[in-house]
């Protein structure tokens, strides 16, 4: 497979582009990972057409993943290629991770070019994966509005009391004594069902104060992604001095009309925060009539409160008890020394199930996948 480098520089690559692609909702595997490394071992993995039909044969599992795939593609490496005619096995590429300040500029023309250009596209995607969002400049922005779209918020998933055909469960009796009718006396199998599974109601509280400025415009469009790549029923508000229910606003196919209709909505942008007063608002008006009921609440704010901590304890502890569970995202707790000291926080987190940051893209997709319930074990009140 060619030198270490050059295959860790590949593989590195690959693990990272299958990773945005979880994240979207795609089930890119560590087996197709690995088999599409293998693919491009075959190929010239420096070319754009090359890399993406190797990952769309390899990371693709069926019909649904390929337009999200190629939404990914055209982030992560520049807009789709267009078939070609196969070519013979190239020599194993070294793709060098470089830092590149504009992804867009892998979209260049000749074959020097676009071998030089596809790492760093897929360098600067990396990069800007990591990244503190309130450090970003404008291109950057752009960049990671374009990722935040491919976003998917799948749900965790919960049983209900409707039954489904299935492979295991209880023994369908009806159906059994059909297909035995339906066969002369004799089926090769038992029918059975079980009861059926869907994602359970995500409610999404989007704090948009002063303090969470840097942060309003990227976690309102992880919030419109969430709504609509996302399979789990999903209700946003907004929070700052007053609680705004958007979700019709983020109903808009394309994100930037969402955020025009949302920006209009809202009336408090960069004010105050005023956390305990707005959750009791919500748990008065909605939550307690069920939308809170058996859903995972998400709670994207750094804590800051101007009214009383103690509120926001009791109205905490109410949502807890309403609630599947709570989750927190703070993007302060990615910051070195971070503690969770201010009053407001203090207060919130013993009715807190999982804490998380939600300073990046990164954090964002490590969200994503505590709400599906993946790794909760793993998550601390640290």
């Amino acid at each position: 497979m060619g030198d270490s480098g050059a295959a860790y520089d590949v593989t590195d690559t690959v693990v990272g582009l299958a990773r945005t692609l979880r994240a979207a909702g795609v089930e890119a595997t560590p087996d197709r990972v690995h088999e599409m490394v293998r693919a491009l071992d075959r190929l010239d993995g420096a070319r754009r057409s090359d890399v993406y039909w190797a990952g769309r044969l390899t990371l693709c599992g069926s019909a649904d993943d390929i337009a999200r795939y190629d939404d990914v593609f055209a982030t992560y490496f520049g807009e789709r290629p267009a078939p070609r005619a196969p070519q013979q096995a190239a020599q194993r590429p070294q793709l060098r991770l470089v830092a590149s300040p504009d992804a867009e500029s892998a979209t260049g023309g000749d074959a020097g070019a676009e071998r030089d250009a596809l790492p760093a596209a897929a360098s600067a995607t990396e990069v800007l994966r990591e990244r503190d969002i309130a450090s970003l400049d404008a291109a950057d922005r752009a960049a990671l509005r374009r990722l935040l779209a491919a976003f998917s918020l799948p749900g965790e998933r919960r049983r209900t009391r409707r039954l489904a055909r299935a492979h295991r469960g209880r023994v369908d009796q009806a159906r059994t004594m059909r297909l035995l009718l339906r066969a002369g006396g004799e089926t090769p199998h038992l029918a059975r069902r079980d009861r059926r599974e869907r994602p359970r109601r995500v409610v999404l509280l989007v704090d948009i104060s002063g303090s969470m400025s840097a942060y309003a415009d990227a976690l309102l469009r992880f919030a419109h992604a969430a709504s609509h790549r996302g399979r789990a029923p999903t209700e946003v508000f907004t929070i700052g001095t007053r609680l705004t229910r958007v979700t019709r606003e983020m109903a808009h196919r394309d994100a930037d009309a969402a955020m025009a209709a949302a920006a209009h909505a809202i009336p408090d942008w960069s004010g105050g925060t005023r956390l305990g007063e707005l959750l009791k608002a919500f748990l008065d008006v909605w939550g307690q009539r069920g939308m809170a009921r058996g859903a995972v609440v998400v709670v994207l704010s750094d804590g800051w409160e101007r009214g009383d901590p103690a509120l926001l304890g009791e109205q905490m502890a109410r949502l807890h008890r309403l609630a599947h569970r709570v989750v927190w995202a703070n993007p302060r707790k990615a910051r070195p020394g971070y503690a969770p000291l201010a009053a407001g926080m203090a207060a919130a987190l013993p009715s807190v199930d999982d804490f998380v940051e939600g300073h990046s893209l990164a954090a964002l997709e490590r969200l994503a996948a505590v709400v599906a319930g993946a790794g909760r074990r793993e998550v601390t009140h640290a």
